[in-house]
């Protein structure tokens, strides 16, 4: 599904990913932990198009997407959902979703996935006529995830999604990503909070400056003295 090789990406005179290579096979949810600033987001933002690499790949579904623009890697069926939400505050929760399937042109299947949303995220249907802007951090979250999943993605890049959010809020948003895995959408996760990222992974990566350090099941990797110490607080 999802396939990054040798990936080098540099800021300036700075190599912030140091010649990385992992997998995303389909119907997967992978995570990457790691510190901040150990280069998780940057990986996700280079795989989606957004930052160029210096070198390396990154294919999907076998076709290499390296160097193609970040609105046809949507079309393919990859969507991100940014860290920080990034919703359009000054439009609605249903203008939010419907930009979300801009480049789609089946009207029936949007109203289908439309459906879903709200099945999903029973609040987004009660605050549709709201503007993005005055949600919660809770909402403006499901929101995102939401308008990512309204482009069709048959892989969903999610960054930091539980980010500033009440122990609760976040226990509910790791259920819904183990939801939209289930009806077959491919994770690829980064996040902060290991141990409820771990919990639901298949298989992990540990991202430090740059460099990939460990790999292996969510499960081994939550059990890994190294791992707890570094991340899960002993």
């Amino acid at each position: 599904m999802l396939k990054v090789e040798n990936l080098v990406v540099r800021y300036g005179m700075i190599e912030a990913i140091k010649d990385i290579s992992f997998e995303v096979n389909d119907g997967e949810i992978v995570t990457l932990i790691g510190a901040n600033g150990a280069g998780k987001t940057t990986t996700l933002q280079t795989i989606s198009g957004l930052l160029k690499p210096a070198s390396g790949a990154v294919y999907l579904d076998g076709t290499d997407i390296t160097k193609i623009a970040p609105h046809k890697i949507v079309s393919m069926g990859l969507a991100q959902v940014p860290e920080g939400r990034r919703v359009f505050a000054q439009q609605t929760v249903m203008e939010n979703l419907e930009l979300g399937a801009y480049f789609r042109k089946d009207k029936e299947g949007i109203a289908a996935d439309m459906k879903n949303v709200f099945e999903l995220f029973p609040r987004l249907e009660e605050r549709k006529t709201q503007l993005a802007g005055t949600l919660s951090g809770g909402e403006q979250q499901m929101l995102a995830m939401g308008r990512a999943l309204m482009a069709k993605p048959k892989i969903m890049l999610m960054d930091e999604p539980s980010m500033g959010l009440s122990p609760l809020l976040v226990k509910e948003i790791f259920r819904i990503i183990r939801d939209i895995n289930k009806q077959g959408t491919t994770v690829l996760l980064v996040e902060q909070n290991a141990k409820m990222a771990l919990g639901i992974a298949d298989r992990a990566y540990v991202l430090e400056t740059g460099k990939i350090t460990l790999e292996g099941t969510g499960a081994s990797l939550a059990a890994s003295e190294q791992v707890r110490k570094a991340y899960l607080g002993g």
